[in-house]
């Protein structure tokens, strides 16, 4: 049982606590294991056997281009239909005022335990196992819904340039290529998600100035300007009302989805003392830009009742941007959309699979999962995790039966769900953690990281995620619809079966923390850029000063 702060202090009842929670406080009680290079290769992760192979300009640019897929490109077409550009503009504004929400909380316990895991081992040490298992494989579902979508979409662009090759034939060689590259190892992963990230935000700042040129009359052979036509007619709301705007909510959450996947690299991560943090800042100017951005110039050169953005078959695939350049007068503008949205593709599915593999080889290594899964190999790689998580692809070819549309709109709601709960775990798990921080007298000034507005944020968290789970799929009840009522809500029920269940099997050893027997002490540990400033100890040594140049060469 952990004691309250004052009294577990070296010196006994009335001491001085320990040093303040700085990014280099040792991995555990002593401090040994990690702070002291002469144990082994501390380039290793020695709980989960990963290697500390991401850079800080990974990180940062994960958090802020990362996983931006064909659901942004190709799924807001479907979101702007439902509900309008103003629909469209309130969806992603209100999702990323609880994403942003989210970050904070996870900002602060992620920094502070960079584990194995993140929030999923977190879920075990600040409420009990069973939680866990419950928001390990909602997470995993999220991902496994994703990856499945990608891969829809990547293999039906492919299929549209070169019909003489069928779906299925392009899904074997893509999923043979991704597995291959993926078991590279993650300083493979981090350098080209990097790249992809950063042309993923070049194409989209590319977008924002022709949508600017288009709606101000600039193009070439443009009669009269195109202004805000759109939000007159078909309108700003299509119609359809807070309806609409209540579909939007379902669509945006799966765009929204991937934000809080900075914490899961955070094991793999050089530096999460510092990374960490950079990266969850930089998660607001991804809402600012990527999404909001998004949001309002896709409303704003695309009217939402265009015949396109419903569509089955090929026409699908066409997004907002697709239908924006036709407008314009470039037919062949199909071509150029396309092969953004394959750029994207090829990083959505490169991130599915890393989030994905990690969920599932942390939650094999405590137990969540079966053992084998937790194996990694010599260089730091999740073989077995890696193989499970990219088969789960496959999902995908049930395209072939039932088509893209269906198969789509079944696949984002069901992952849109799953986002709302682990969001609200998320929340939850941090109003845990400084419940257990007030009640063994550590001072939440210390932080490395502190969440703003606690607790109004992380309540807030909770609140509005519940609450977007329970009425997500309303408009499934007037008309009603089983197939989309069921899809809607099947995983809330299974959530609480998952948790009941394992409550059951871990009878008796499975209770739920109290405040008092939380342990926030141990499981953190030094940068490796920092390594010998933080003594066996745990006393934080001045750090030498370090020139410009030496700091601009580590962070690149």
């Amino acid at each position: 049982m952990s004691r309250p702060f004052k009294d577990d202090s070296p010196s006994g009842p009335g001491a001085e606590p320990y040093p303040p929670y700085e990014a280099g406080y040792p991995g555990d009680a002593t401090g040994a294991h990690i702070a002291d290079s002469s144990d082994g290769d501390n380039s290793f992760d020695p709980d989960s056997g990963v290697k500390r192979g991401l850079k800080n300009r990974h990180l940062s640019m994960l958090a802020l281009a990362g996983i931006i897929g064909p659901g942004l490109l190709v799924g807001s077409g479907g979101a702007l239909n439902s509900g309008g550009p103003a629909s469209l503009i309130i969806g992603f504004g209100v999702i990323g005022i609880i994403a942003f929400s989210i970050m904070q909380s996870l900002g602060e316990i992620t920094t502070l335990f960079p584990g194995g895991g993140s929030f999923i081992s977190l879920a075990e040490r600040m409420v009990d196992k069973s939680f866990s298992v419950a928001v390990g494989w909602n997470y995993f579902i999220i991902w496994a819904a994703v990856l499945a979508n990608e891969y829809n979409v990547i293999c039906s662009i492919l299929t549209y340039w070169t019909p003489q090759i069928p779906l299925w034939g392009w899904f074997l060689i893509l999923w043979t290529l991704f597995g291959a590259f993926q078991l590279l190892g993650v300083e493979a992963f981090g350098e080209a998600e990097f790249w992809l990230a950063l042309m993923k935000l070049l194409g989209l700042t590319a977008y924002f100035f022709f949508a600017i040129i288009y709606a101000a009359g600039g193009l070439t052979g443009q009669s009269e300007p195109l202004g805000f036509r759109y939000w007159n007619d078909p309108g700003a709301f299509n119609g359809n009302g807070f309806r609409g705007v209540a579909t939007v909510f379902v669509f945006c959450s799966t765009f929204y989805a991937g934000v809080e996947s900075v914490a899961i690299a955070a094991t793999e991560t050089r530096n999460p003392g510092v990374a960490v943090p950079q990266a969850i800042r930089q998660v607001f100017w991804r809402i600012i830009f990527v999404y909001m951005g998004s949001a309002f110039f896709f409303g704003l050169t695309c009217p939402a009742n265009d015949p396109g953005l419903i569509n089955g078959g090929a026409r699908a695939l066409r997004s907002p941007m697709t239908i924006a350049i036709q407008n314009a007068g470039w037919e062949g503008g199909v071509h150029l959309i396309n092969s953004f949205i394959l750029l994207t593709c090829l990083s959505a599915i490169n991130s599915s699979i890393y989030i994905g593999s990690r969920t599932i080889l942390y939650m094999a290594q405590s137990g969540k999962a079966p053992h084998f899964i937790g194996w990694t190999n010599s260089r730091g790689v999740p073989v077995w995790a890696i193989l499970i998580t990219n088969a789960v692809g496959s999902i995908s070819m049930m395209n072939v039966s039932t088509g893209a549309s269906r198969a789509y709109s079944y696949i984002v709601n069901l992952s849109g769900v799953s986002t709302f709960l682990v969001w609200g775990s998320i929340s939850f798990i941090h109003i845990r953690f400084r419940r257990a921080m007030a009640t063994q007298g550590h001072n939440p000034a210390d932080l490395p990281f502190k969440s703003l507005w606690y607790p109004y944020n992380a309540y807030f968290g909770v609140f509005i995620n519940c609450f977007l789970a329970i009425v997500q799929g309303w408009t499934t009840l007037s008309p009603f619809n089983a197939g989309n009522f069921v899809d809607a809500y099947i995983l809330l029920p299974l959530f609480g079966l998952i948790y009941l269940v394992c409550k059951f099997y871990w009878r008796g050893s499975d209770p739920f923390k109290r405040s008092w027997d939380i342990d926030i002490d141990s499981g953190r540990r030094v940068d490796l850029d920092r390594k010998g400033f933080v003594s066996e100890e745990g006393e934080v040594l001045r750090k030498p000063k370090v020139s410009f140049w030496k700091r601009l060469r580590r962070s690149i």
